[in-house]
């Protein structure tokens, strides 16, 4: 049993930088250690803004032993060398979405973590947020009925930086693995473990070499309802999800990206009456985090989420087959 787990993190990306280092440094369970980057300038200044160590390379990093676990928050392109390597170190790993660029590389991690009794967590932290367990109520209490159809969108404005990873082929960019891994992992939740990609369709952008919007139906052929997700990131803003049932609809904005702070609203509308739901400010950051610690400290959910990363990471290559 750890009294506090020791984490490592490797890269200076934003989303650590806004909302995951100040999430591990918020919480008793961790001691954020030090920090790793490929521009040692970089790793400099989160070092001094955050009092924690920089360290010369990801190597060093996680050669070091004064680490349980790391934080990864690369390029996709890169998750597959260092979260192996972070493995191989038995150190247990929080990887930034999505896990690897192919079903290949996602079911031989899973394995060597399954081996280690390693927790190998995806950051899917909208998964933590009571904004979806809100959701989930409404709809096991019979709200909306049985479910009929799902529909799920994330995808947003170009970025102004032509520069940006996400446009970089080589490093594991394009809209799937960056914004179509939300929606695809969303409609999971309230369909059975049988659901299959029926079509899809990618649009990829001849300047940079990588998918810059597309959409794809699941189907589940249990309950036979389908799912139909959008994403992209050269779209009109979109982040949302919408229930159909046989006795009503629920609807939800911002269900993937509710910062600290943000009080939600979820709509249900049926025959009988309208309504809208604010639900409490949370923090899915840090909930997420917890999680972490309990895949660590206890195991008990371990075979579950090797088992959720399997499964996203087929789909995800069956979206691209389908194409």
């Amino acid at each position: 049993m750890f009294e506090k787990v020791r984490v490592g993190v490797l890269g200076c990306a934003n989303i650590a930088e806004r909302f995951l280092i100040p999430a591990f440094q918020s919480l008793n369970e961790f001691d954020l250690v030090g920090i790793a980057s490929r521009n040692q300038d970089d790793a400099n200044n989160f070092a001094k803004k955050f009092s924690i160590k920089p360290c010369e390379n990801y190597d060093v990093m996680i050669a070091s032993k004064c680490i349980d676990a790391v934080y990864i928050p690369l390029p996709n392109g890169l998750h597959y060398e260092w979260i192996k390597k972070s493995l191989d170190m038995n150190l247990h790993v929080l990887v930034e979405k999505s896990m690897a660029c192919s079903y290949d590389e996602v079911s031989a991690l899973t394995k060597l973590a399954k081996h280690k009794n390693l927790a190998l967590l995806e950051n899917f932290q909208f998964r933590f947020h009571s904004q979806l367990a809100h959701i989930k109520s409404l709809v096991n209490s019979g709200e909306i009925g049985e479910i009929r159809n799902i529909r799920s969108s994330f995808g947003f404005p170009p970025f102004p930086d032509i520069e940006n990873i996400r446009y970089k082929k080589d490093l594991g960019g394009g809209a799937l693995l960056d914004a179509g891994a939300y929606p695809l992992k969303i409609v999971q939740m309230f369909m059975s473990k049988n659901v299959y990609i029926a079509c899809s369709s990618l649009f990829v952008d001849k300047a940079y070499g990588v998918d810059t919007f597309g959409s794809f139906q699941v189907n589940d052929s249990e309950s036979k309802i389908t799912a139909q997700c959008a994403f992209g990131f050269d779209n009109f803003y979109q982040c949302n999800i919408e229930l159909w049932g046989s006795k009503g609809k629920i609807k939800a904005d911002r269900i993937f990206t509710s910062p600290p702070g943000y009080t939600p609203t979820i709509s249900v509308n049926s025959a009988d009456r309208d309504h809208s739901v604010s639900i409490a400010s949370d923090d899915h950051f840090k909930n997420m985090l917890l999680h972490f610690y309990s895949l660590i400290t206890n195991g008990n959910d371990l075979e579950d989420e090797y088992k959720q990363n399997l499964r996203q990471a087929n789909l995800l290559q069956q979206i691209r087959d389908k194409n």
